[in-house]
């Protein structure tokens, strides 16, 4: 294999500012595309183009000279990261996901699991108040609520019109600590918090602070990974996996 190739890395997530940082001390070249622009107060290391809606044929052209794929999108862009591997399969690249352990159910008595946000609406009560950290594309799939009200989480400002009544938009620029988060929630008077399962650290706060003030929790599972697709747990992986190019 070519390793003088560069390395095209589909990033999203907190790990691919740090894959991408290891990586240019190697002395690697980098590529990466992003589905949206990074977000928070540690940008991306390296210059990155941002494709919305990413395409087989767009990974496929900025695929052309590298020798592999490094998967380290967001936990729940689940087309980032199936385009990405049907893409490295059609041109032969090695091809690899980072994807975090996800929290688990049995940590609390008081939460649950649902394996999309149009299934976890039974689960939510008609005076429940609740927060939601699923993001605005989710908003359709809250279409059969029937709780009292839903604080939708949105971490960049907007003037969009939600599309239902009971949705209230809660504006807060990340990252957000425990204390920050258990001051929000008592602020709302959340009942219910609803956040896609993402694993690992970045995310924890809201859970921590809904342990705290012993809230409801829903974990909504993530998309599916592709069948026969190589899946590594951290960075670390990632890097050793790297190395053996």
């Amino acid at each position: 294999m070519d390793q003088s190739g560069h390395i095209l890395l589909l990033a999203g997530s907190a790990e691919a500012r740090r894959i991408a940082a290891a990586l240019q001390v190697q002395g690697r070249e980098v590529r990466v595309l992003m589905s949206e622009p990074p977000r928070g107060a540690n940008p991306m290391p390296v210059s990155f183009e941002v494709c919305p809606s990413v395409t087989e044929g767009q990974i496929l052209h900025a695929a052309k000279g590298a020798c592999a794929i490094i998967d380290a999108s967001h936990g729940f862009d689940g087309h980032m990261t199936r385009v990405g591997h049907a893409a490295a399969t059609s041109c032969g690249l090695p091809f690899v996901t980072l994807s975090r352990p996800k929290w688990e159910v049995e940590e609390d008595a008081l939460w649950q699991r649902a394996p999309d946000v149009v299934r976890a609406m039974p689960l939510i009560g008609p005076q429940d108040r609740v927060f939601s950290a699923t993001g605005w594309a989710s908003l359709p799939d809250y279409k059969g609520f029937q709780g009292a009200c839903l604080m939708l989480r949105q971490t960049s400002g907007h003037q969009r019109p939600v599309p239902f009544d009971f949705v209230e938009l809660v504006f807060g620029t990340a990252p957000f600590s425990v204390a920050d988060e258990i001051a929000l929630f008592k602020e709302r008077r959340v009942d219910v918090l609803v956040v896609r399962n993402l694993g690992g650290m970045p995310s924890r706060p809201k859970l921590e602070a809904a342990k705290a003030l012993r809230l409801r929790v829903i974990l909504i599972d993530p998309p599916a990974l592709p069948a026969g697709g190589r899946v590594v747990s951290s960075v670390n992986a990632v890097m050793d996996w790297v190395a053996q190019l």
